[in-house]
């Protein structure tokens, strides 16, 4: 195969998500409260637009914001963004998320999605009473995802007797905008990969080495497969670039970045030290204890300062070299490609303006011509030599 032809598993076009911020701390600069600040929040929303990105994700957690109504916000602060509620099943019953989620999507004229967290700590899932082990979680999860469904779709009432929810005579429920809303599903156990592969539209993976991710998808698609699905779920793939001007001056700027966020990880965050529970966060210390660089651009240092917490993987360079390493997992068929920083609105700002556009490009020359752009032949970033001596030097 030439090097200018397309690989069999590249996805034709890509999207692009950041997660909304509430405020200005970030993990540079931590700011202690938990508020939101409303002017920031609206700014943020409007520098996605501005940027054009396509979605963004309203985080959930025990101890923040409600993201069924920062989502809500998003939708009326937006006109194109698609805003992603991040849902515990725990915390709300299916028939009752069913219904504000196709409320969000009838105020959004159908831009509501939902992803789905069954839960990687006991402990986080306890503060809200949820004491199911995990991999009663992820069955549970898949019982809520057929609930779900059949409460946007059912014409008339239904009853149902399950292992997690129990009601009579529900419905018919409060219908989306149009006939569904997708539902994505993320998770490294063998309990995520047997729900998300089978009934997910979208499967979610944290920023991992190639050839490992490539594994990982064919093991979505084989289990869709099995299921007998006739598409696959979607890719959705989520890094932390660092870009500058020069691919030296960015791991200038890694180096500095990675040196503060471990610093206020210590102190702001000590509850998440030892042992992670979640594959996901074993598997990112896992790479990170491996090796640091991987790849064109993938940078795991920032993962092991922060135990692997969340999605912490970099990509390191300038646009050019963050932007042909994004299309190198579009190349493995990545659709979904999140990127957020960790100086969160400026970076927003910066990938919107630096690196979207050149990504997006690529696909247009892609769909127009059947073959590669120049994009990736000529910014190879770690895979040539002077990048490596860059890197060294963070």
């Amino acid at each position: 195969m030439s090097t200018d032809d397309l690989p069999s598993t590249a996805a034709p076009d890509v999207e692009f998500i950041s997660l909304s911020h509430l405020n200005p701390s970030t993990e540079l600069h931590p700011v202690p409260s938990r508020g939101i600040d409303l002017a920031y929040f609206r700014r943020y929303v409007r520098s996605l637009e501005e940027g054009g990105y396509d979605y963004t994700l309203l985080p959930y957690g025990s101890g923040t914001a409600d993201s069924f109504v920062t989502a809500s916000a998003v939708g009326q602060l937006t006109e194109r963004i698609k805003p992603i509620v991040a849902l515990r099943p725990n915390t709300t019953l299916p028939t009752v998320a069913a219904q504000k989620l196709a409320t969000l999507d009838q105020l959004t004229e159908g831009r509501a999605v939902v992803h789905l967290i069954s839960g990687g700590s006991d402990a986080e899932q306890a503060r809200q009473g949820d004491y199911l082990p995990k991999n009663k979680r992820y069955a549970r999860t898949s019982e809520y995802i057929d609930l779900l469904r059949r409460s946007w779709s059912e014409p008339a009432a239904f009853s149902h007797d399950g292992e997690f929810y129990k009601f009579d005579d529900f419905g018919p429920g409060f219908a989306p905008y149009e006939q569904s809303i997708p539902i994505s599903i993320g998770g490294q156990s063998d309990e995520a990969f047997g729900v998300g592969g089978a009934k997910a539209d979208i499967f979610s993976f944290w920023g991992e080495p190639l050839a490992d991710l490539r594994t990982e998808i064919d093991r979505v698609n084989a289990i869709a497969r099995d299921a007998g699905r006739t598409t696959r779920p979607r890719i959705w793939v989520t890094f932390r670039p660092i870009i500058a001007q020069t691919d030296e001056l960015a791991w200038r700027k890694a180096g500095e970045y990675v040196q503060r966020i471990a610093a206020n990880f210590r102190t702001v965050r000590p509850q998440l030290q030892g042992t992670p529970q979640n594959v996901g966060s074993q598997r990112a210390l896992a790479f990170a204890n491996r090796s640091e660089l991987y790849d064109r651009a993938l940078w795991t240092r920032t993962a092991a300062v922060t135990n692997g917490a969340g999605a912490s993987t970099a990509l390191v360079g300038s646009p050019e070299t963050v932007a042909a390493a994004i299309l190198d997992y579009v190349d493995q068929g990545a659709s979904l490609v999140s990127i957020r920083g960790y100086d969160t609105l400026a970076d927003a700002v910066d990938y919107g303006r630096y690196v979207l556009p050149l990504v997006r490009q690529e696909i247009a020359h892609r769909k127009a011509t059947g073959q590669r752009g120049t994009l990736q032949a000529e910014h190879p970033g770690n895979y040539a030599p002077e990048y490596a001596q860059f890197a060294g030097r963070s």
